[in-house]
Order: C-alpha cells, then structure tokens, then sequence
C-alpha cells in the first residue's frame, strides 16, 4: 500500500491571498470538493476557500474578502494513515486538504484523486458494482428535467449530496446536475437571463428549470462490471461519477470518488483477513478479490472476531473448487467452514450466506 509521504502534492497547488475576493477564488476551482489554499503575505497558511463552506453552508457575498471567508479544513500529519486521510476526505466534504510535518509546517497537499490513482490496482476494487451498491444507502437521489432549481438545491442540502441524477417523465436518464453547476449563478445576482426567451426578458434564478444547467454527457456502466473499470473510467476521463443503468438505460445508482474513498476505511481490518489460493485462474482469483471486499464489509462490523482465513483450491484438472473459511473469536472455539463445487462464485456466495445467517444469529 502506498504511503502518504509519497503522493503528496507540493507544485501547481491553488493559492489565493486573504485579500482576494470569493468570486476570484471560486473562479479557480471546477468542483464542489475543490479548494483553494490561502495564504497571508509571509506564506503562512490560512485556510481553505470551497464552495460547499462558502456557499452551502453559509452564503457569504461574492465581492466578500476571502480572509473572511475562510474553512479551516482538517490537517493532516506526514505519518497519518491512509485509512483516515480517507475519511477526513468524506466528513470535510473536500478532495484537497493540507499536509504538515511534525514541527507544523506546511508541505503540500493531498488529494482524493491522487490518493485513489496510487492504489488504483488494489484486489479491494475487483468488486461487481451491483454487489458494492446492495452496501449502500440512498442509491438513486434525482430531479425530473422539468423540476425547478429551487428542489434541486432542497435536495442538495437535504441529502448531502454534490450530485443528482437528472430523468425524464418516463424515468429514462437525461443527465446530472452538480452543485458546482450552479456555482457561478449563487454567487451573483439572483436574476439570470432565460434562455431562448427575447433579450432583457429574466426570471428569478431559482425558478428556473434543471434541464438548463445538466449536463447531458454521461458515463455508464452496468451492474454486471467491476469496480475498478469504474475507477478506471474517472481517472481517464477526469470525472466524479459514472452513473450505473439497467439495460434500458434506467439509472440504478451513481458511484462517485467518495465510494472509492470508503473502499479505505477497510484497511485497518487487513491484517484481520489472511486469503490464500492454490491453482486459480486470473479471473478466479479475482473472483475471491471480490469476496475479500465483501468479507472486509463483514469483519469491520464484527470486532468479536480477531482474524478471518480464506483458503480457495482449484483441481488441476478444473471443474471443482474447494474452500475453507476459519473464523476466530476472541473468546470461544475456532469455527472452520468448507464447501466445495463447480461453480466458484456459488461456492464463496455461500459464504456470503453463512456469515449473515450467523450475523442474524447474534
């Protein structure tokens, strides 16, 4: 796993004065989790400028000094581990947040992309997408083409959300909105022009309908593909999220960085899991990378359990898989499970069956 002493970020950073307007500094981010590092005169840090802070949860004016603007975004430390970078980055709601040394000088920056990007290749990834979103709540928050940007931004606040699916009447994909979509008209006057209408003709900002602000370019994928050819679809293309559709081209779900960031809060329960194979195909074997994302699920809600081993086999001459799970507890005997077929994913479903029968059992 790579260390955050090796991904830090100390060149091309976004720096803005205290004496800089809001509507300056905003102007140099391109997301809702961006930010922007402030800085005073002698260099010293200051703060961060994001628009979640400055316009979400406050509503600071855009012509507003950005020293009096200021969020001042969790610190990280050089030797803090990657599993909490992680969730600093989901609780603080930003992607970029400072690096300091042991002596509280500042070195760089960390962010979420770059932090994903290096462990890109990780076995926690080789997970089917519809099997990570039966873990998640709140799978599809959306707005019809025709709802006003008034239950759009309800729905931003309400939800916690940075992004919502946009549909049509018939429940059929039309595109997303981003917060940061509508960025630039908060922090101007609220009267916009309406578009295709005559010039001079306006309409009060918030009534106007999403279907002008969504972008209609989006990227699917279906249940059926892995987690990391999502990952690798928004590192590729430099995006958020990549919306998830059945086959016809209904949305089931989005996945976003922040689900990848998640992936990390199993780390700490690594060393509680020991999986080991013998004669296993590549496909194989990422069938069980699978299984250990799903167990790493499992095990962090089960502090009882003091370590967890996997041993799959597959005969040389193919067509049977053996595997056996040994479970042990802190207290109490060592619980040994062994199953065995032709179906390898039915095999480790089995597991995945056991362990929320004994999980109901408590």
């Amino acid at each position: 796993m790579v260390r955050l002493k090796d991904i830090i970020k100390n060149e091309n950073i976004i720096r803005v004065s205290s004496q800089d307007t809001l509507s300056s500094a905003l102007a140099k981010l391109s997301t809702s989790h961006d930010g922007a590092f402030v800085f005073s005169g002698e260099n010293k840090y200051l703060g961060i400028i994001n628009p979640y802070y400055c316009l979400f949860k406050t509503s600071y004016p855009y012509n507003a000094k950005v020293e009096n603007c200021l969020f001042h975004a969790p610190r990280i430390k050089i030797n803090t581990p990657i599993n909490k970078v992680a969730r600093l980055f989901i609780e603080s709601k930003i992607h970029y947040l400072p690096v300091f040394d042991n002596q509280d000088k500042f070195i760089g920056i960390i962010s979420a992309r770059r932090l994903i990007e290096a462990n890109k290749d990780s076995p926690l990834f080789k997970i089917k997408i519809g099997d990570y979103l039966k873990t998640k709540k709140n799978l599809l928050i959306s707005v019809y083409e025709n709802d006003l940007v008034s239950r759009a931004l309800t729905l931003f606040k309400e939800k916690k959300v940075s992004k919502l699916l946009v549909l049509s009447k018939y429940l059929k994909l039309k595109g997303i909105l981003t917060y940061y979509d509508l960025i630039s008209y908060l922090i101007k006057p609220r009267n916009v022009e309406r578009r295709g209408d005559r010039v001079g003709d306006k309409i009060n900002f918030y009534h106007y309908q999403v279907k002008n602000f969504a972008k209609n370019y989006i990227l699917t994928l279906t249940p059926i593909h892995l987690m990391s050819e999502a990952l690798n679809l928004i590192l590729a293309k430099e995006i958020g999220s990549v919306v998830i559709v059945d086959d016809r081209r209904r949305p089931l779900g989005i996945i976003t960085t922040q689900d990848f960031l998640r992936f990390f809060f199993n780390l700490k329960d690594e060393n509680k899991i020991e999986i080991s194979s013998k004669n296993l195909s590549q496909n194989n074997r990422r069938l069980v990378g699978g299984f250990f994302q799903r167990f790493s699920f499992f095990l962090k809600k089960e502090p009882d359990l003091v370590k967890a081993k996997l041993f799959v086999k597959e005969e040389k001459s193919g067509g049977l898989f053996e595997a056996v799970l040994s479970l042990i507890p802190k207290k109490g005997q060592l619980k040994v499970i062994k199953k065995e077929g032709k179906n390898l994913f039915k095999v480790l479903d089995l597991f995945s069956k056991i362990l929320k029968r004994v999980k109901k059992e408590k």
